[in-house]
């Protein structure tokens, strides 16, 4: 179950970047869980990950990686995510990284080991690593769908966008993947996303457009309120275009971000029309708050409200579950009488309670539909934040329940 079509764009290859995708059986035999990516000699890479301090071994060696030098290889592995598996997982996460490594005749640390899946199991490295031959023969341009697929875990569709910009009659390449349909919440939200482009950008520039734009979505999408002991965004540029976006080029700076922030939002939100059980996408505006911290406090009280969220999946217009968990949501010295609440074109609370034009079929129209926006007005200052959620179902339930099996 997913919330709109899930139809995919073009796909762009990006030059200097090749993926290859193969079976490694790590839970399920025969299925495709294996994915090597390769990133080209001179490349930059940029990366934010999870701030669960339960994090994962492959996420520690990442980080470790990253400040060694430019990688080389991504290895992704989908079944088991490696959490909670003590020095041994670690190890394991290594030898993986090691497999790679001789296979490329490289070194250790320019191999960035991924995984996802189910926590406090034993990574089967001895799979994945009699995989990894098969992964680099199965390296290819055009290997991105193939690898939408290959990450997926409880994800019911692949999530994948790409774009190309044009700058002085030459063309940027961004093109990305992301998985992930619960134990999403910030910061990150399970997640994972790898997004390549073939601009030139150097290091700390890249960290720096990475980190904006993953604040602005994926660090603004919630389906549970878990924060996954996994998460990782990663952005590579492959500099093959030959051409180099920096601070001393404002112009190009400020276009390339606009497209980055689109392909990032994009897959965001695609995870969360995904969302384990989902039949709504919903939109969660606060406006008219003081400051940021107010306004997202406000807006995940009303997005984690498990009150809220089954409201939203049985299409009841129960307004006053939304006005609870805004009163709740910790805004100090909040002035009710001021606030109002809109759910999609119909004012529900104003002045304090039910707002006077209000009526149950307007609540009811707009809760029938398969995308809702909620808007709540402070009315305490011009700080906006918007974040993206969904309802809670029955099969979100089920799914959990059966996640192990």
């Amino acid at each position: 179950m997913a919330v709109g079509s899930g139809t995919l764009p073009t796909l762009h290859p990006v030059a200097g970047f090749r993926i290859g995708t193969t079976s490694a059986g790590v839970k399920t035999p025969g299925r495709k869980d294996l994915v090597l990516m390769e990133i080209a000699e001179g490349a930059s890479t940029a990366g934010v990950f999870t701030l669960n301090q339960f994090c994962a071994a492959p996420v520690s060696i990442c980080k470790q990686h990253l400040q060694q030098g430019m990688p080389t290889y991504f290895v992704t592995n989908t079944g088991n995510a490696n959490a909670g598996t003590g020095k041994e997982g670690y190890q394991d996460a290594l030898d993986v990284c090691q497999a790679v490594a001789s296979q490329a005749n490289i070194n250790a640390t320019q191999v960035l080991p991924f995984s996802t899946g189910v926590i406090g199991e034993k990574l089967p490295k001895e799979r994945i690593i009699a995989a990894i031959p098969a992964a680099f023969d199965a390296l290819s341009d055009n290997g991105w769908l193939a690898a939408a697929s290959g990450i997926m875990t409880t994800d019911t569709r692949p999530k994948a966008y790409s774009m190309q910009i044009e700058y002085q009659g030459q063309l940027i390449t961004l093109t990305g993947i992301s998985k992930g349909a619960g134990m999403i919440k910030p910061n990150m939200a399970t997640m994972l996303a790898y997004i390549a482009t073939d601009a030139k950008i150097e290091p700390a520039l890249l960290q720096t457009l990475l980190s904006g734009a993953a604040d602005r979505s994926f660090n603004r999408i919630t389906i549970d309120g878990d924060t996954s002991t996994n998460d990782s965004c990663m952005l590579i540029a492959t500099g093959a275009s030959g051409i180099e976006v920096s601070k001393q080029n404002d112009e190009l700076l400020a276009q390339f971000d606009v497209a980055l922030n689109k392909v990032l939002l994009e897959l965001a939100q695609a995870i969360v029309r995904d969302g384990e059980g989902a039949t709504k996408f919903v939109t969660i505006s606060v406006e008219q708050a003081a400051n940021a911290e107010e306004a997202l406090k406000t807006a995940y009280a009303v997005a984690h409200s498990p009150l809220v969220k089954t409201a939203l999946f049985a299409s009841d217009p129960n307004w006053g579950r939304i006005l609870a968990a805004v009163g709740y949501a910790g805004v100090d010295n909040l002035d009710v009488d001021a606030l109002q609440i809109w759910l999609g074109e119909a004012c529900i609370v104003e002045n304090g309670g039910r707002a006077a034009s209000y009526t149950e079929a307007a609540g009811q129209a707009v809760m029938a539909r398969e995308e809702i926006t909620i808007r709540i007005l402070l009315n305490r200052g011009d700080h906006q934040e918007t974040l993206w959620t969904t309802d809670l179902s029955k099969d979100y339930v089920a799914i959990n329940a059966d996640y192990r099996s």
